[in-house]
């Protein structure tokens, strides 16, 4: 194992499978000449060429159209995206055409397309550029959503999702493309629908997935723990398909479940996985499902406004107090 950056195992896992298939190129906005916004693509111009690693202008419905006819022709584009806020611009390709091309075609057209890119908020950056989306597209049918945490994450995942025949969306946090963590030496694939329990416990199961998982429950966890608070944590990885079954098993465990997402609430996957862990286990509640989310609202510019809307680490404790009836101190 070795220690490296989340930027640079997208990195490693995109020049792994560029090397391994020709077919395979990136297409974006300042992926080339500029490295990448975010220096995901470090050096790949210079390893595969102006034909393979593509820089267009700022017209995402444009180049979207164009990698999705691409997939059409039996190619492996990666498109991505500065940040899935402009997405939006694109979310007719991606939802018209991406994700049901092969449908209508009856299977002639298969469309092995990935569309990656930041999402969340990074900051001070207004309510157009702090928006969430992963529940948007995974309610789509024909879309694969992956929403990785960890460097590890990251680059088995994305490997994964590159060789996967079917339109994948790969959302990153532009907060976490500097964090560390832990990656093998050897090659590795991790499955797409399959969670991962980050920690086993027995009084609570809290769910969530991408950034929230570093920034907000591990450091909520840690103080539970000190208070005797034994919770276990299950990491989604993929929001479409969603692995229920982890989910349900865990509850029937611990008969509590908080849900931390940093989306909007209407609508979203706790909403979702909650719906499904009260059908499927209902009988091994002892309280309510309780979810953390954004608030219901535009994010706010100003920072004590922005610490009020989003989840964090005491917002998640309480959470957890509530649905073991104690008292938040």
């Amino acid at each position: 194992m070795r220690e490296i950056q989340f930027r640079e195992a997208l990195r490693e896992a995109l020049n792994e499978e560029m090397r391994k298939n020709d077919k395979i190129f990136l297409m974006g906005e300042e992926v080339a000449e500029y490295n990448g916004a975010y220096k995901v693509s470090q050096g790949m111009l210079d390893e595969f060429g102006p034909k393979r690693i593509i820089d267009t202008p700022i017209a995402e419905l444009g180049f979207a159209g164009i990698g999705i006819g691409a997939a059409m022709n039996g190619l492996n584009p990666i498109i991505e995206f500065m940040t899935f806020n402009f997405s939006l611009v694109a979310i007719d390709q991606v939802i018209n055409a991406a994700s049901k091309v092969l449908s209508m075609s009856g299977g002639q057209f298969p469309c092995p397309i990935v569309f990656r890119g930041p999402t969340g908020n990074a900051g001070q950056l207004g309510a157009q550029h702090s928006q969430n989306f992963e529940n948007w597209y995974a309610n789509c049918p024909g879309l694969k959503v992956v929403v990785p945490s960890t460097p590890y994450e990251a680059k088995g995942l994305l490997k994964q999702a590159i060789i996967d025949p079917d339109p994948v969306i790969f959302m990153e946090s532009e907060v976490m493309y500097g964090d560390k963590g832990e990656v093998p030496e050897e090659e590795y694939y991790l499955e797409i629908g399959k969670a991962n329990i980050v920690k086993e416990g027995t009084d609570v199961t809290i769910v969530t997935f991408g950034k929230m998982l570093s920034r907000v429950v591990l450091p909520a966890v840690e103080e539970l723990t000190k208070e005797g608070i034994n919770a276990e944590v299950i990491d989604l990885r993929t929001v479409r398909p969603i692995d229920y079954g982890t989910v349900i098993n865990s509850v029937k465990k611990t008969n509590r479940m908080v849900f931390v997402e940093e989306a909007w609430p209407l609508g979203s996957i706790a909403t979702e996985v909650a719906f499904k862990v009260q059908k499927d286990a209902f009988d091994f509640l002892d309280a309510p499902v309780l979810r953390v989310a954004c608030a219901d609202v535009p994010l706010p510019y100003a920072p004590t406004l922005i610490k009020e809307a989003l989840p964090n680490a005491e917002k998640v404790i309480a959470a957890v107090k509530n649905v073991m009836y104690l008292e938040a101190k």
